[in-house]
């Protein structure tokens, strides 16, 4: 888990119980974690969308060049 990323967070009546989340991971693979570590965060649909989407581009700095002097 990295500090202030955006997680997907599974349906988990259960684990809410009992002060848990059930969260999916960089590894795509879902875990419990106490519900005290995150901070629940409503997105407009359109960009849930795109952030759940499976073909999304992942964007990426350009490269810099070296600069000769």
């Amino acid at each position: 888990m990295q500090p202030r990323k955006v997680y997907q967070v599974l349906p988990d009546r259960a684990a809410v119980r009992e002060g848990y989340v059930r969260v999916i991971d960089e590894s795509g693979e879902d875990y419990l974690y106490p519900a005290e570590y995150f901070a629940p965060l409503r997105l407009p649909v359109a960009i849930a969308r795109e952030l759940l989407s499976p073909h999304r581009e992942v964007l990426r700095p350009a490269a810099h060049k070296a600069r000769r002097g």
